[in-house]
């Protein structure tokens, strides 16, 4: 695990959250934005797997608002997470990659209650790493005008993952 490379992902990624003119901040919460909290890096979430591809098919997904959105499953990846075996359902992000959407043991907690989001490392021969110490919240988190996936029945892990991205409050000061 390259902790130099992850601390630099986390540092670029609160740099957008308080600077982009794309953040899904509204502008108040950029002026007082100072970093997200991050469970500490630990290399026990890098998680090996499988990615099968399949046809890139349209399954209907619970959004964040309560309503059914379609998004494009492009495979999945079978993985061991806490002792367990998964095939946890990828999905298109819409911009040339791909997400696994998960909620664990620590929705509601530490994270946010809808779950969090993970990009696949996929290799050519499907090889895939999971890092979940990039897990990472949905903009919905974030402002409610975004209407988010929720994870799907398969991606809904019972262990509780301490790594990536915890739950956003509002800063009050």
């Amino acid at each position: 695990m390259d902790l130099d490379a992850l601390d630099l992902h986390r540092a670029e990624h609160d740099l957008f959250l308080k600077e982009h003119y794309a953040s899904p901040l509204d502008e108040a919460d950029q002026e007082t934005f100072a970093g997200l909290d991050y469970f500490a890096p630990d290399p026990a979430w890098v998680i090996a797997g499988v990615f099968h591809e399949s046809e890139p098919t349209e399954v209907p997904i619970v959004a964040s608002s309560g309503t059914r959105s379609h998004y494009t499953m492009v495979g999945e990846v079978a993985a061991v997470v806490g002792g367990r075996e998964y095939r946890l359902a990828v999905l298109d992000d819409g911009d040339g990659g791909s997400f696994i959407p998960f909620r664990d043991g620590t929705a509601g907690d530490t994270t946010y209650r809808g779950g969090r989001y993970v990009s696949p490392e996929v290799a050519d021969d499907g090889s895939t790493i999971i890092d979940f110490n990039r897990a990472f919240n949905p903009w919905c988190v974030y402002d409610d005008e975004f209407i988010c996936p929720l994870p799907p029945p398969a991606n809904l892990i019972e262990v509780p993952i301490s790594a990536g991205e915890m739950i956003w409050r509002r800063s009050t000061g």
